[in-house]
């Protein structure tokens, strides 16, 4: 046994066993649990009074063997790229991080290809890498992550309406406008080029919107219909006290009330009356006055007004005929009954325009062998629209 000082006591350790003494000048284990090495008799030989250490050691003044550190000593041959790492009676070279050995260069380690945890790319640089995310994510405080970016509260892109999506947006825009080829910005929806039935008269488009009008003579009537004004009854005529207001489509005339001219006299409200038979050899016996009004290009055939005998006879015969007004052959008589007929327009008329149709109620009596005529004067008004 030999006796080795150690500090603060002593250490009995066989003749033929190897000491290691480290940098802080403490004794390490025993030979039988430092492992085997080719250096083993060169310390075994330094500590019994030999001349050399083993390959990485040197003798200390107590004949002891110390590790060198080549690598603070600049005694490796470590690359400039590599980093030199110490070890007991030896040294080793490694690459940077993000760097791998090949043969005795190190190269970048591609972490892209292997298990990088990027969410959605990732981008490698030299000796490390980082990630990316996708249009409309952004990193999360990990660096690896991706959060999504809600646009509308961080650049509200829209001009009208913004709703968030996942990794992106979408715009909406208000009533009366659309998206514009952006697809954020709104332009106006001109609703009157889309139908010609968007209003009955007149659409004027508007910033986001749009109204109908109409013409003179008419109001709005359901946001998009033309309803007739009747200026009769509203008092915005100009006829005078001896005429009558007689209301249209579209407009109003004014007829005298007292329409009968000789020999005829008025004897009821539009009724006139032959007083003398002489005056009136050859004239219908009455005339009765009546007015009514049209749509233009109304449909036909249309039955638009019936002529019917007031007193009827049993031994009466009645003919009737349209005695004037019907050059343009618009009109037809049809007889529904013996002593009433139908007047049916048979051509489309437009307005505006004024006819005066004459019909004629012709009776013959056959027991009394007496013939009689009356005449009905019908003004038709033929508006200036459809409606």
């Amino acid at each position: 046994m030999k006796c080795i000082n150690h500090y603060g006591g002593y250490l009995c350790l066989p003749q033929n066993a190897q000491i290691f003494i480290n940098k802080e000048n403490e004794a390490s284990q025993s030979s039988d649990s430092v492992p085997q090495t080719h250096t083993e008799t060169n310390h075994r030989s330094a500590a019994n009074g030999g001349s050399q250490c083993s390959a990485g050691f040197t003798r200390d003044q107590h004949n002891y063997c110390h590790d060198v550190d080549e690598c603070s000593q600049g005694l490796h041959t470590c690359g400039s790229d590599q980093i030199c790492y110490n070890s007991r009676g030896s040294y080793s070279c490694q690459c940077q991080p993000g760097y791998q050995r090949h043969g005795e260069q190190c190269v970048d380690r591609n972490e892209c290809l292997l298990s990088h945890y990027c969410m959605h790319r990732c981008v490698n640089t030299a000796g490390s890498y980082y990630c990316e995310c996708n249009d409309g994510y952004q990193l999360a405080s990990n660096n690896h992550s991706c959060v999504d970016v809600n646009e509308c509260e961080v650049s509200q892109p829209c001009q009208h309406q913004c709703f968030n999506l996942l990794g992106s947006f979408i715009c909406q825009c208000e009533q009366g406008y659309e998206l514009g080829p952006d697809a954020v910005s709104c332009v106006d929806i001109d609703e009157c080029s889309f139908s010609s039935y968007m209003c009955q008269y007149a659409c004027v488009n508007s910033e986001g919107g749009y109204s109908c009008t109409c013409p003179d003579g008419y109001q709005i009537h359901r946001t998009r219909m033309c309803q007739d004004i009747n200026e009769c009854e509203t008092a915005a005529h100009e006829c005078r006290e001896d005429e009558m207001c007689w209301n249209y489509y579209g407009g109003h005339r004014c007829y005298p009330r007292n329409p009968c001219l000789e020999p005829y006299v008025r004897t009821s409200e539009n009724r006139c009356s032959c007083q003398s038979a002489a005056a009136c050899r050859g004239l219908p016996q009455s005339i009765v006055y009546k007015y009514m009004n049209m749509h233009s290009e109304r449909s036909v055939p249309a039955d638009i007004f019936q002529i019917q005998a007031t007193n009827i006879f049993s031994s009466a015969h009645y003919t009737f005929r349209i005695k004037d007004g019907n050059d343009g052959g618009q009109f037809f008589l049809r007889r529904f009954s013996s002593a009433g007929a139908m007047l049916v327009l048979t051509q489309s008329l437009e307005g505006p325009q004024e006819l005066i149709v004459d019909l004629e109620m012709i009776t013959q009596h056959s027991l009394m062998n007496y013939r009689s005529s009356s005449l009905l004067r019908l003004t038709i008004i033929v508006g200036p629209f459809p409606f």
